[in-house]
């Protein structure tokens, strides 16, 4: 079994900061990409930003220059720091981890439960 488990999400205003978290725990034989998406109400869920098990990173043109992703492969950790928050940015955001499990065949995709940032103005 395979978990990714969020944290660090919460209300904060316009202009601020915040920082989430996700770590994958379970019976984990590799992790490829990371990434971070969110989904708005009323709106499809989105990438935010990935990065590779070497480092390469990805962001959504919306994000960049405010968001930074960053992971510590010793602890099957994924963070994202988010500063210079805007009201649109207010979604769930989920971790989305590809996986192989400990004597699997297969990369599968995983996804952590949600946690809600919300940007008030």
């Amino acid at each position: 079994q395979v978990q990714l488990v969020e944290s660090g999400g919460g209300l904060v205003q316009a202009g601020g900061s915040l920082r989430l978290s996700c770590a994958a725990s379970g019976s984990i034989f590799a992790i490829n990409v990371m990434g971070w998406y969110r989904q708005a109400p009323g709106k499809q869920r989105e990438l935010v930003a990935a990065i590779t098990s070497g480092g390469s990173t990805n962001y959504a043109d919306s994000v960049k220059g405010r968001f930074t992703i960053s992971r510590d492969n010793s602890k099957n950790t994924v963070y994202l720091q988010m500063n210079s928050l805007k009201p649109e940015d207010t979604a769930v955001y989920y971790c989305n981890a590809d996986i192989v499990r400990l004597g699997a065949r297969r990369m599968l995709d995983y996804w952590g439960q949600g946690t809600q940032v919300t940007v008030s103005s």
